[in-house]
């Protein structure tokens, strides 16, 4: 009788903690409806309820973070998709500090209508397709599939009448976006406005501000006229620049617009030239000029006068102007485009305030031009300096293109030796020991001048580590990321001081799908179970698995905070064989590797699919981090572990695994124990 009460006992034990981590989850439960637009245009409206405390990411977030929803349509030739999803519903937007990106989700429900059209003489059509998603909850993130199918007739699924109902009881992206970014808004715009006031600065602007205002006071009948045709001017400068970024908000609604201009290599290689030339030009290289006859009309209309006139002047002034202050509101509008859809607006607003108000200010109180510096060889010198600045800035586009298609020619090092190079250079030259076609010779240094050489430099000394491997953090919006960073000194200092002498090698051969998979901190391992478990057994070591995710923020903050103590880097190096499994890899097999799930039928043809197919029917999960400590028999050496940041527990889970392997192999005896690898 107590045998049995023993082993009962034992039973529930075992039942009680696999249960908390052998629970395969889909916490979003997707309908699919139709609804029709006009005789050969429907709406496929997918409808998602997603379980209370999870949530599922908008499929308009920006690349490089976690997974979009994204809805794959199986090729048809009796329609056709027209532009991209559209999300409706209750949007929330939170700063992610892991993916240094503003992600956009949904909670407890969320609708996504995607546009297609019907093929000539076309009156039905079956749609079909998978939906990819991510969700997530506190301590965890679970990539997903899910099948859809629907049909198109002469009677549609949905009625209008439902659907618009529907509609007016919810929030779109951008009024979402715009309502959680009040912070992120504010701070653009005043670095917008900052951005004007430098535009002031050029030779194309500064000696237009007394020539302007003297324009408006010799030819108006009196001082209130003049001030009150100087306001219309300052409003039309605002209204001009504030429509370009109107046009641009109105243009990139869509992710597909903002995502192409982030992360496609033409407009990119694009906005790189452009830069490259406008920085040629500062340099004294050649002079950019636009069409005179467009200035020559608008000034010819702003002779006129009145409030007319005043807006051609507006438009002179803006004509005129963009052939310096070009790379100024490129960067404003490249930034604006890829974030929500105000911020265009926002951006050239602040822009534009800054360029109307000292022409304002000064046509209200002309006896201020008297205190203004007069034009010379000093707006040569911030020519020059905007020139090195939009250099600098410019390779950041090049980068971009460098990254997204894996080129490897401007790696982190190179791209920040290039900047040390340049900020050098334009140190140098604020002291006067570098000189340009149409500079004056430096006679003294001047405090201002000093100040900017010395900022100068300390930037330049900070950027130093940067190529040894510091991680540089306030400039990661603009650098390579570390990953490709070939020379880690601060890695390579960790190893050697958690590495013992004796150490063994933790791999056995090539690891598969190494040229584009990486494990951190100088960790060698391998990215395919089979070939990880064979190297277990030869060396007689436990083997890690490392259940994960490219779009993983959790992941991402246990191996930043939890693998990067010295303590785990030293087991995972010496005491482990280690595969990281990526459940999200969308890199193709051949097809003599790929698999017919038994878990649900499907054909699974990606590195992804298979290891999140094999995590779930081995583990019964489907949520990542999740790691794996197994013996060389493929049997459990302790409990599995998922999102724990204490770096103490971690490393007693390493421990634990350890020491019971230890104990089978004085069981069993020193040598790898044979089994076959169960698929």
């Amino acid at each position: 009788m107590k045998r049995a009460f023993s082993i009962a006992v034992v039973a529930l034990a075992i039942l009680v903690s696999s249960s908390t981590y052998s629970q395969v989850q889909n916490p979003v439960k997707w309908k699919v409806s139709t609804q029709k637009v006009d005789e050969t245009t429907y709406d496929v409206i997918f409808d998602a309820a997603i379980d209370m405390g999870w949530q599922l990411y908008s499929s308009e977030n920006p690349p490089g973070g976690p997974i979009p929803t994204t809805f794959i349509f199986n090729e048809n030739e009796a329609f056709s998709v027209e532009g991209t999803p559209r999300p409706i519903g209750d949007i929330k937007i939170e700063h992610d500090d892991i993916f240094d990106l503003d992600l956009a989700y949904f909670e407890n429900k969320a609708r996504f209508i995607q546009t297609i059209s019907l093929s000539k003489n076309q009156t039905s059509a079956l749609i079909s397709g998978e939906i990819e998603y991510q969700a997530c909850f506190e301590d965890k993130c679970i990539f997903l599939t899910s099948d859809f199918s629907t049909s198109i007739s002469e009677t549609p699924t949905t009625t209008k009448e439902e659907t618009t109902n529907d509609k007016s009881a919810t929030v779109t992206t951008e009024d979402a976006k715009a309502k959680s970014s009040d912070s992120s808004l504010i701070l653009f715009f005043l670095i917008s406005f900052a951005a004007g006031l430098a535009g002031l600065l050029t030779p194309c602007v500064f000696p237009m501000i007394p020539m302007t205002v003297s324009f408006f006071m010799g030819k108006q009948k009196n001082k209130f006229n003049a001030i009150l045709n100087a306001f219309i001017f300052g409003i039309s400068i605002i209204v001009i620049y504030t429509s370009i970024g109107l046009i641009v908000s109105l243009t990139s609604v869509g992710a597909g617009f903002a995502n192409q201009l982030v992360s496609h290599w033409l407009p990119n290689l694009i906005f790189f030239l452009l830069f490259m030339t406008f920085a040629a030009s500062f340099f004294g290289l050649f002079e950019i000029t636009l069409p005179s006859s467009l200035s020559t009309k608008t000034d010819s209309k702003a002779d006129k006068g009145g409030f007319i006139g005043s807006f051609f002047m507006a438009l002179t002034l803006v004509i005129v102007s963009l052939s310096c202050v070009g790379p100024i509101v490129g960067a404003i509008l490249v930034e604006s485009a890829a974030g929500i859809g105000l911020k265009p607006i926002i951006g050239m607003l602040g822009f534009s305030l800054a360029f109307a108000v000292p022409f304002t200010l000064f046509a209200i109180f002309p006896s201020w031009l008297n205190k203004l510096p007069k034009s010379g060889g000093w707006l040569n010198s911030v020519k020059i300096v905007l020139g090195f600045i939009v250099l600098a800035f410019g390779l950041k586009f090049l980068s971009v293109v460098d990254q997204s298609y894996h080129l490897g020619i401007l790696g982190r090092e190179v791209f920040l030796a290039i900047w040390i190079a340049i900020f050098i250079m334009l140190g140098l030259y604020l002291l006067g020991k570098i000189r340009f076609k149409f500079d004056s010779p430096v006679e003294h240094i001047g405090f201002v001048r000093m100040m900017l050489a010395i900022a100068t430099f300390a930037f330049t000394i900070f950027l130093v580590p940067g190529m040894f491997g510091a991680p540089l953090k306030g400039l990661s919006g603009l650098i390579p990321p570390k990953t490709g960073h070939s020379f880690d000194l601060v890695e390579m200092i960790g190893q050697r001081s958690t590495i013992s002498t004796n150490d063994k090698s933790s791999i056995c051969e090539e690891p598969k799908h190494a040229d584009f998979l990486h494990l951190p901190h100088g960790i060698q391992g391998y990215f395919d179970y089979d070939q990880a478990l064979a190297c277990a057994r030869e060396q007689n070591k436990p083997l890690f698995v490392d259940f994960v995710g490219h779009a993983c923020s959790n992941c991402k903050v246990m191996e930043q905070r939890v693998w990067s103590d010295p303590r785990v880097i030293q087991r995972l190096k010496n005491d482990y064989v280690v595969v990281a499994l990526y459940v999200d890899e969308r890199k193709e097999l051949p097809e003599s590797e790929w698999i017919t799930s038994t878990v649900d039928g499907k054909v699974k043809n990606t590195i992804g699919k298979i290891n999140a197919d094999f995590q779930i029917k081995r583990y019964n999960v489907n949520s990542q981090p999740f790691y794996v400590l197994l013996d060389n028999g493929e049997e459990l050496l302790t409990n599995p572990y998922s999102f724990n940041t204490n770096v103490d527990e971690f490393v007693a889970f390493l421990d634990k695994g350890i020491e019971q392997f230890k104990n089978k192999s004085s069981a069993f005896g020193s040598s790898p124990i044979e089994i076959g690898i169960v698929n």
